[in-house]
């Protein structure tokens, strides 16, 4: 009995062993492989966060450049508006500035009889009313005779000779020149001294 059970009993404890050891060597397996795994799932899960915060920087840094954009658009059309609202009077004034040079060549004119007066008096009426509705836009004369030459405001087409006067000095003013608020419509067409 001994035997046959003690073989039985030896060879089913040496069995029991070996299974123990094969189970333990897989489950080792396991754990491996599982480990294993885990760090592929980890490491997956780390190049998705990692590729998915690049694309939320690369989103960030679009939204940023479209808003600049925008806020540059916005400032560039506010600045057209307020500057095509300055000067919306800027061509009828530069059409009328023909007849305000006429108007002011007819009041150089030296009258003597009395029906010359009155219409010189009218004339000057009609000027200086067609003036003051100009100012009230914004135009404005600029100042030439006895002025140091500026060529942002006077066009010199001639050059005379004074002893008396600094040269680059505006001696005569042979065309009035205007300018309506800070943009110059015309320059003032003048004589230097040398």
């Amino acid at each position: 009995m001994v035997d046959i059970r003690g073989g039985r009993e030896l060879s089913e404890t040496t069995k029991t062993n070996e299974e123990l050891k094969q189970e333990e060597t897989a489950e080792q397996e396991e754990v491996v492989e599982t480990a294993e795994t885990e760090e592929t799932v980890l490491d997956e899960k780390e190049q998705k966060i990692a590729e998915l915060e690049a694309k939320l920087a690369e989103e960030d840094a679009r939204y940023l450049r479209l808003r600049a954009d925008y806020d540059n658009l916005s400032r560039r059309s506010r600045l057209d508006r307020e500057s095509a609202e300055k000067y919306r009077a800027q061509s009828l004034l530069t059409e009328l500035l023909p007849a305000l040079d006429n108007l002011d060549r007819a009041l150089q004119v030296e009258v003597t009889s009395e029906e010359a007066t009155s219409l010189y008096k009218g004339v000057e009426m009609v000027y200086g009313q067609l003036l003051a509705a100009m100012e009230k836009e914004g135009l404005a004369i600029i100042p030439a005779e006895g002025e140091t030459f500026d060529p942002n405001f006077h066009q010199a087409v001639m050059q005379e000779q004074d002893s008396e006067k600094e040269s680059g000095i505006v001696l005569r003013e042979l065309q009035k020149g205007y300018k309506l608020k800070d943009r110059v419509l015309r320059p003032s067409m003048v004589s230097v001294n040398e």
